[in-house]
């Protein structure tokens, strides 16, 4: 009767164990599309040497009609 219930204690724990323990995960992709600002780096050379030559020449233009309207 002991060695009856030693086998059993021993088949017992020799199978619980050995369960498996792991969790289904789930792995979920998504694709989301994301529109990016326009920089300056994806104008070209061109394009930012006239920006900046408007730039000045608009300052240069302020700067008249302020001494204009001074008058």
């Amino acid at each position: 009767m002991q060695k009856l219930f030693i086998l059993i204690s021993i088949a017992t724990l020799t199978l619980g164990s050995c369960r498996e323990t792991t969790t289904e995960t789930k792995e979920v992709i998504r694709e989301v599309k994301v529109e990016s600002p326009e920089t300056d780096e994806s104008k070209g050379i061109l394009e930012r040497a006239a920006k900046e030559v408007d730039k000045e020449v608009n300052e240069e233009i302020d700067k008249k009609i302020d001494e204009i309207g001074n008058d």
